[in-house]
């Protein structure tokens, strides 16, 4: 058993070596981030920000609804910014993947002494 190991580790390590030198191309191009899509809605059109449940991924959710995201949010929200249409709005609050669907607009900070 001791014989077939030893005969076997510097073929397994060849191999490995072999798909490390191809892979950080492959796994470069797999990990990096997907170039933003531009967008495309009229800009008469409201910008919304809509919160889907936890564990959905916003993009899929906005792609179901054949819109393009102006950002997705993963870190703060689980959601997206898109320019939207009045059905589209109504379509996505009435769906059971979103959680809500709010009219962008400014933030203001009131911090001390304000």
């Amino acid at each position: 058993m001791r014989n077939r190991l030893s005969r076997a580790l510097p073929v397994a390590v060849a191999v490995l070596a072999a798909v490390a030198v191809t892979l950080p191309v492959s796994a470069a191009a797999a990990t990096a981030a997907p170039e933003p899509v531009p967008h495309t809605a009229p800009a008469d059109h409201s910008t919304y920000i809509v919160t889907v449940h936890p564990g959905l991924d916003p993009a899929a959710v906005a792609d179901a609804y054949g819109i393009t995201p102006l950002h997705v949010y993963r870190e703060t929200l689980n959601g997206f910014a898109a320019r939207l249409s009045p059905e589209q709005v109504e379509a996505l609050r009435a769906t059971a993947v979103v959680e809500s669907v709010e009219k962008d607009g400014g933030a203001t900070s009131f911090g001390p002494g304000v």
